[in-house]
């Protein structure tokens, strides 16, 4: 029995690469976790079923090791039925080329998800971005498919005469992967990752992926000492790599990573230094998005991020969102991408030239969409995006950002944005208005970055109503010093607000203006400060907005 037990799971090992391509199908947070349960079911049940015919034909200690199906169906079906021989010798024909065909589909996925796999890898600098280019013609990761054919191509070669060894070792490495999705399945849960709401939860957690991990890695004694010691090898291989390289690289911080940094002071400092220990180096500083799409705006929009991602030690991820006709799939604009890619190049080019001016990393990626605006808040949420810079291309802005009004009432910001109206970004002196509120800390965390990596003299705002200016002078100093701005000049003023914005805007060249919390309806109703400052000043305006949770009453009242 030592030798099939390990195959005895092998037979729905595909559920774990069809998974990878859930971002290919419909509904994956509901259809994905049905097939797979339904799936292993059947398959379990079908196993079990011949096992217990085999068994029941063939006694144990006669039945073959290499093919028992083959076996069993010679024993149960006749030699010939009447003058028609050879039917044993069909019936075990038969059963091997199913197993074949089952063998060949179980590659087959495995080999898809493996590219995928590698794509993905390339995406968060694991292994080279080189992995990344997509073929011009068929929309796929080539590179990355050649590379996986090419690695099974030379395992097959120095390993051929003993493949048998090196596929337990696959179904080792099987098991582990197995074990430490069920590991990370409780981390994710105890981590309370906000953006972690799937739509299937697993029954009976804890004691399900508990059981998992100890019944996958239980299942590794069944195997042989030297397939589990090549499978020991390639683990340890990986290790050694992401020590050599992709620890240098990759800008992306665990799970477990992060829930350990943000819980320092509780844990013990034994776990936080093993923590930080294999940390990746460069997922300290934030990520500053940039959403292109107008070459008139880049420079612009580039100078603002990498000014920011230099004072925080962050990096700039200038990405170029092409909007597709709704008439037009996805797939057929890739595959006639041409036109798109040297606009696309060209574009990101000058992105990188902007930013080599402020010596801070940049990646560069093109994105097709239908969705054009909701696709930056899907690339910011897959990418951990701290902070995205778009432009003010005359769309309506609703909440500080541009979108549907009932989008609104759905949707959160996935993280602080900054919206600039301007097509050039030099400025020498910028004037905050504030009444407080996250957004204008914001506003105060964006200005004291341009005053110290260039140089931008600050001016700080505050109107009151008449006859409150000594309440508001103290409120601006204490606002002033808690957002490490003291060194700035403050101006208490009373009368309208957008009419002292707009006359204190024309001794600066830039206005950084915080979000308001008007609701939807109260701004379909009265209209907002903010929106009608983006379109009466002549001062360029940079709108910011940092994320808060509201209610659907915050969202269409506003906040009281």
């Amino acid at each position: 029995g030592r030798s099939l037990a390990p195959h005895a799971w092998f037979t729905p090992s595909w559920s774990s690469s069809v998974s990878i391509e859930s971002t290919r199908q419909k509904n994956p947070g509901r259809n994905l976790p049905i097939a797979i349960i339904g799936s292993v079911g059947i398959v379990t049940v079908i196993y079990a079923i011949l096992v217990t015919t085999m068994l029941g034909v063939v006694s144990w200690p006669e039945l073959s090791q290499d093919a028992p199906v083959a076996q069993a169906a010679e024993v149960a079906f006749p030699s010939s039925l009447g003058p028609i021989g050879g039917i044993a010798a069909t019936a075990a024909a038969m059963m091997t080329v199913g197993a074949l065909l089952a063998t060949a589909s179980s590659a087959n996925a495995s080999i898809l998800a493996s590219a995928r796999i590698n794509f993905a890898m390339g995406r968060d600098k694991i292994v080279t971005n080189w992995l990344n280019e997509i073929h011009p013609n068929f929309a796929t990761p080539y590179r990355s498919i050649l590379v996986t054919g090419g690695l099974i191509l030379v395992f097959i070669a120095l390993l051929g005469q003993e493949i048998e060894v090196l596929a337990k070792a696959a179904s080792v490495l099987h098991l582990i992967v197995y074990a430490l999705m069920n590991v990370a399945l409780i981390v994710f849960r105890e981590a309370d990752v906000p953006e972690y709401d799937p739509d299937f939860r697993v029954p009976f957690y804890p004691l399900t992926p508990i059981l998992g991990a100890a019944l996958s890695l239980g299942l590794v004694a069944f195997m042989d000492l030297h397939e589990i010691a090549l499978s020991v090898a390639f683990v340890l291989a990986a290790v050694l790599w992401y020590f050599l390289y992709a620890r240098h690289k990759t800008p992306r911080r665990g799970v477990l990573s992060s829930y350990v940094r943000t819980r320092e002071r509780e844990l013990p400092d034994r776990v936080v230094s093993a923590a930080e220990t294999v940390a990746p180096e460069n997922a300290d500083g934030p990520t500053i998005m940039v959403a292109l799409a107008n070459p008139r705006t880049e420079s612009a929009l580039i100078t603002l991020a990498s000014a920011l991602a230099e004072h925080e030690g962050g990096r700039v991820l200038a990405t170029h969102i092409v909007a597709v006709p709704d008439q037009t799939a996805l797939d057929a604009a890739a595959r006639n991408r041409e036109g798109v890619d040297t606009a696309s190049d060209a574009l990101l080019e000058a992105a990188k030239r902007d930013a080599a001016a402020f010596d801070v990393p940049i990646e560069t990626k093109t994105v097709l969409s239908h969705r054009g605006f909701d696709e930056v808040y899907d690339v910011a949420k897959s990418d951990d995006v701290d902070t995205v810079v778009i432009g003010y291309g005359g769309t309506r802005f609703t909440g500080g950002r541009a979108e549907r009004p009932l989008d609104e009432l759905t949707h959160d910001l996935p993280c602080d944005f900054l919206v600039l109206d301007g097509t050039e970004f030099e400025p020498t002196s910028a004037l905050v208005p504030t009444a407080g509120g996250e957004s204008s800390a914001l506003s105060a965390e964006v200005a004291r970055a341009l005053h110290e990596t260039s140089g931008v003299d600050v001016s700080l705002l505050h109107v009151v109503d008449p006859g409150e200016e000594a309440e508001g002078r103290e409120f601006l100093r204490d606002w002033a010093d808690t957002h490490q701005l003291s060194e700035a000049t403050l101006h208490v003023e009373s009368g309208d607000p957008e009419t002292t914005i707009a006359q204190f805007s024309t001794d600066h060249d830039l206005v950084v203006l915080g979000a308001t919390e008007d609701g939807l309806l109260s701004r379909i109703v009265r209209g907002s400060l903010v929106f009608d400052l983006f379109d009466d000043l002549e001062t360029p305006v940079l709108l910011t907005e940092r994320p808060s949770a509201r209610s659907l009453r915050d969202r269409l009242f506003g906040r009281r």
